[in-house]
């Protein structure tokens, strides 16, 4: 237990201080924890979330396909172009879609999607691009909260506790709605002064053909149509029994063969340092669960707790929250729902259905992925898109937004329990 926290403290410090690249100090750890033996060859490789990597890298070649076409450019300028050149409706517009396609389909290929439309606006507007990419990054984890399929621990916790999407619309979505107006409120009032856009440059976006982006018509409508499928398999991916990576990787085969698109070129459009940076930081969470660490961790949190309920909910939500951010809420989540099930039927309550523990552990593991780059796989990806495009966000330059937004959202999050719940 102590050799998997100590080789965990010591990739999370080149991962978070940058002496070393994220991913080479992700493997590296991988690799330390195996040869030691804190984890055997086998549990390491059944510790990847092989549906998160498969959605990652379906999503990432579907959407080269489609940038092949103009399709982003043509989005980008007609956005601006309908909104006038004004930056702060278009921060406005871009964060509730964020949020909106995050609770509808889930945070990771809600980034892939928006990242280089966002980048290509802001370019066009001559305004700050880093901030926009951090702030949709937290959108997206913010939105997901709200609904089954938002969020990987969302799922987690409805399979356990079998819940239902009307369960989590109910219960949740009123509360992620409050969190996402007073985070659009303040991320408009923290970047008021970035947002000023030039007369000549309004002039210019106002008088712009957003058609005249678009390099293939043909190739773009049969992307838009697969993208069309995907989205409906993400939709009805529980019915069939199928993960959403699968829809991805299926997805992507399609579009490569009706858009006629080379297999290879495809491929080098996908971001296989993060791919790489996930797999590693798998297996070393994966060594931190196997080793008794994570339940060690949930068992104290809920040991202090006592017989008052909503105190349980708070430290259920908060300690979520923090581990969430240095950890990765998906091993945590799996290890803390039976704990809470226990701590539920000891209390007199059953262990399946709508109770407010659930939802305090959803809101917890959920928003808290906001407070560090590593937090969240969205993080992660808006980060490598953001590299790839020649704005890098740094550990340091995340934490100064993610760890005030998380706070925001915790506090609004505990309000919101008490009231309705307790």
């Amino acid at each position: 237990m102590i050799a998997s926290i100590a080789i965990f403290l010591i990739a999370y410090f080149f991962i978070a201080t940058e002496k070393m690249e994220k991913s080479i100090a992700a493997l590296l750890g991988a690799v330390a924890v195996i040869a030691f033996g804190l984890v055997s060859f086998d549990q390491a490789v059944e510790s990847i979330d092989l549906n998160v990597i498969f959605l990652l890298i379906g999503m990432m070649t579907c959407v080269g396909v489609l940038a092949e076409t103009g399709f982003f450019e043509w989005v980008a300028i007609f956005v601006a172009k309908l909104m006038k050149g004004d930056a702060v409706k278009i921060l406005v517009a871009m964060l509730v879609v964020t949020m909106l396609f995050s609770a509808l389909l889930d945070n990771v290929t809600t980034i892939i999607l928006l990242a280089p439309v966002t980048i290509l606006i802001t370019q066009l507007l001559e305004i700050p691009t880093l901030p926009f990419l951090i702030l949709e990054a937290i959108a997206s984890n913010i939105g997901g909260t709200a609904t089954l399929i938002g969020d990987p621990p969302n799922i987690i916790i409805g399979s356990t506790a079998r819940l239902t999407f009307m369960d989590f619309l109910v219960n949740l979505s009123p509360g992620v709605a409050i969190i996402a107006v007073v985070f659009t409120i303040t991320s408009v009032i923290l970047m008021r002064k970035h947002l000023q856009v030039p007369d000549h440059i309004k002039e210019r976006v106002r008088n712009s053909y957003p058609k005249l982006a678009i390099r293939d018509a043909r190739k773009m409508r049969r992307s838009l149509l697969v993208f069309l499928a995907i989205f409906a398999g993400f939709f009805i991916h529980h019915n069939l029994e199928i993960e959403p990576g699968i829809v991805a990787l299926a997805g992507m085969c399609v579009m490569l063969l009706v858009c006629k698109s080379h297999t290879e070129n495809m491929l080098k459009v996908v971001e296989w340092d993060a791919i790489l940076f996930f797999i590693g930081l798998f297996i070393m969470i994966g060594a931190l669960e196997q080793n008794g660490v994570i339940e060690l961790l949930a068992k104290f949190m809920l040991g202090v707790c006592g017989d008052n309920m909503f105190l349980t909910a708070v430290i259920v939500l908060c300690g979520s929250a923090f581990f969430s951010a240095i950890l990765d809420n998906i091993p945590f989540v799996i290890a803390m729902t039976p704990l809470v099930q226990k701590l539920i039927t000891h209390s007199g309550g059953e262990a399946t259905g709508a109770h407010p523990l659930f939802w305090a552990l959803a809101l917890g593991a959920c928003l808290g992925g906001n407070g560090t780059l590593i937090g969240a796989s969205a993080n992660v990806v808006a980060s490598k898109i953001g590299a790839r495009n020649g704005y890098p966000i740094t550990f340091a330059t995340f934490l100064k937004y993610g760890v005030p937004f998380t706070i925001q959202s915790l506090i609004i999050a505990v309000v919101y329990m008490w009231l309705r719940y307790f």
